[in-house]
């Protein structure tokens, strides 16, 4: 699990609404960038100015697809209509 701590109303709201409609949200903090499902948007309201707490569990890396064809798509067979 990854938490990350900020007071930023605007990226509370995205991860709000990530966790709200089960997407992935990316965090970069410092030189780690996290992707994954937020499990938790937690405020502080002891602080001033407010400050929110959000939990993220990090998904696995998917993969790349493979390219089978990487020539140009036509068909060699073809009758030319002229």
């Amino acid at each position: 699990m990854f938490t990350y701590e900020t007071a930023d109303q605007k990226e509370v709201r995205r991860f709000r609404i990530a966790q709200f409609n089960g997407r992935t949200a990316t965090v970069r903090s410092g030189g780690t960038t996290v992707t994954g499902l937020v499990r938790s948007v937690l405020e502080n309201s002891s602080s001033i100015p407010p400050r929110w707490t959000i939990t993220l569990v990090p998904a696995r890396e998917k993969a790349r697809p493979v390219v089978l064809r990487t020539g140009p798509r036509f068909n060699s067979l073809a009758e030319d209509y002229l």
